[in-house]
């Protein structure tokens, strides 16, 4: 049986934290060679239990479908936060994924007294905040929002594939799969495609659909 401690410390919470509303944060979509980055903050309501909350990828897209409705509907609030391709592109994924969470935890409706990061680094908010490794598999809030963030985006992907059908965005939702490579050998990349990330690097689309080549240092 969990000790009254270690129970606190799977809620994100400490002694000397302050009191308040805990945010979860998570994102999705660091790895694909196309598509935003996505991240998502949650706010639980502690009166509205939620089951089955755990990390995005270890749930079937069926869960983490009605998992979403859930959150959606029972959390206090939550936010997703997108930084585009564009963004990517000139600030790398890295510094992108962190205005991605930045911007999900200012689109809160409610403000947090602290916020829980997934990974070991932060975004730069006025909140005080906490990186957790793995906290996805052991958060409930950055569980919710590992869910959020992943169907989001996922979503997106399925739109982007109504777009530019011959990808088969909604497939492999932006992941270097083989038939992704394929794709992008016979068709080139699109303006949606990571034009900076090694696969794509080699060839981009033009707005008017002409394949360019581009020279990589």
């Amino acid at each position: 049986m969990p000790s009254k401690k270690l129970s606190k410390l799977e809620q994100g919470r400490l002694a000397w934290d302050p009191v308040g509303l805990l945010a979860g944060v998570d994102e999705a979509g660091r790895g694909p060679l196309a598509g935003p980055v996505v991240a998502a903050a949650v706010i639980l309501d502690d009166s509205k239990r939620i089951r089955g909350l755990a990390d995005s990828k270890v749930l079937t897209p069926l869960q983490r479908d009605k998992l979403y409705d859930q959150i959606r509907e029972k959390a206090l609030c939550c936010a997703v936060g997108e930084a585009s391709v564009e963004e990517i592109d000139t600030l790398n994924i890295f510094h992108a994924t962190m205005l991605a969470m930045k911007r999900a935890v200012e689109g809160l409706r409610l403000k947090p007294a602290k916020v829980l990061v997934d990974g070991n680094r932060l975004p730069k908010i006025d909140v005080l905040a906490e990186a957790i490794v793995g906290g996805d598999a052991k958060i409930k809030s950055i569980s919710a929002a590992s869910i959020l963030a992943k169907v989001h985006r996922d979503r997106l992907c399925k739109a982007l594939d109504e777009e530019f059908p011959h990808y088969g965005f909604a497939a492999h939702k932006g992941y270097g799969t083989p038939e992704h490579l394929e794709a992008l050998r016979v068709h080139g990349a699109c303006r949606h495609h990571r034009k900076f990330f090694g696969p794509v690097a080699a060839t981009f689309m033009t707005p008017d659909g002409e394949t360019i080549e581009l020279k990589v240092s």
